[in-house]
């Protein structure tokens, strides 16, 4: 059944923030309120009206944001095309399944229209967000972009809890914005042959053991080749709420990295908190934002600039 496209974006509507605006890093949250007035409304109203047709967009474009500001910083060096003899970031297969390049194209133009040579590919990225939470403006649009940095700096789906804790700390994330940017793993889905190694631990058909039994059975029977997508979230795959957190606890977790919050003492206390979604509610919209500074580029002499395209 195709999912509502209420359950998708209007439950993300609860997420407007809570928490107090930080005007760190060169950003504002009304940065083209003279420049480029319209910029919110011809956001939203190309953005909902994509997820209205495909309520998958949703989830994708809150990928694309992520796999962006996690390489790089948020400078949309994920929209950049490779070029010879330098493969761009696009290109790494943990890039493969990004998916919603043409929505953001289609953004940028009405915005050139507009508002031309105001608006950067950046900003449009973490634009999709408003008014689900406060979104500060302001960035530059880098010029860089390696297939190899994305290999090295994106999460891995496979990562332990260690790992994913240093690559976090190493962004100026703490251990509550990993618990609280895993949860966006509420929407989505995954493609068996992230996770197939968890239903076939040693070659032998054997399951990982600290799968759900009875859920790992049905995820198996899903997976009938590498290509096919399961839902992240057990519970409630077209909705953003905290069930995801409720089925990590029942070991529903699919990825690895989504289990591996319940093997550190402090990340399973905030799985728990956060099963609560007005307590989650509260922490996610400020670990969007502090997400969405990562490394941000704000001045064309520190190698920014404003795309056309």
């Amino acid at each position: 059944m195709k999912p509502s496209i209420n359950a998708v974006l209007v439950s993300l509507l609860l997420l407007i923030d809570v928490v107090s605006v930080c005007h760190g890093g060169g950003l504002s949250p009304v940065f083209y309120e003279k420049s480029c007035p319209q910029i919110d409304r011809i956001v939203r109203n190309i953005t909902w009206s994509k997820v209205a047709e495909n309520s998958t967009m949703a989830p994708k474009l809150l990928r694309m944001h992520y796999h962006d500001c996690f390489v790089r910083g948020c400078d949309a060096s994920l929209l950049l095309d490779s070029t010879s003899g330098n493969p761009a970031e696009k290109e790494a297969i943990q890039n493969s399944n990004i998916r919603g390049y043409e929505v953001i194209d289609e953004i940028k133009t009405r915005l050139e229209e507009e508002c031309p040579g105001i608006v950067s590919c950046a900003d449009i990225v973490a634009l999709f967000g408003r008014p689900m939470w406060q979104v500060l403006t302001g960035r530059k649009d880098g010029k860089v972009s390696h297939s190899s940095e994305a290999s090295i700096n994106l999460p891995s789906a496979g990562a332990n809890f260690t790992t994913l804790y240093q690559q976090f700390i190493g962004l100026g994330l703490n251990i509550i914005d990993l618990v609280a940017l895993s949860e966006a793993h509420t929407i989505g889905v995954a493609h068996c042959a992230v996770f197939q190694r968890r239903l076939n631990v040693t070659g032998k058909g054997d399951i990982d053991p600290t799968l759900d039994p009875e859920y790992a059975e049905f995820v198996r029977t899903q997976c009938t080749n590498p290509g096919v997508a399961v839902a992240l979230d057990a519970n409630s795959s077209a909705s953003f709420d905290s069930h995801y957190f409720a089925g990590l606890r029942q070991n529903k977790g699919l990825l690895r990295s989504d289990a591996a919050l319940l093997t550190a003492r402090r990340s399973a206390h905030i799985v728990r908190r956060f099963e609560k979604f007005p307590v989650f509610m509260t922490y996610f919209g400020n670990s969007m934002k502090k997400m969405g500074s990562i490394g941000v580029i704000t001045r064309e002499e520190d190698g920014g600039e404003i795309r056309k395209n």
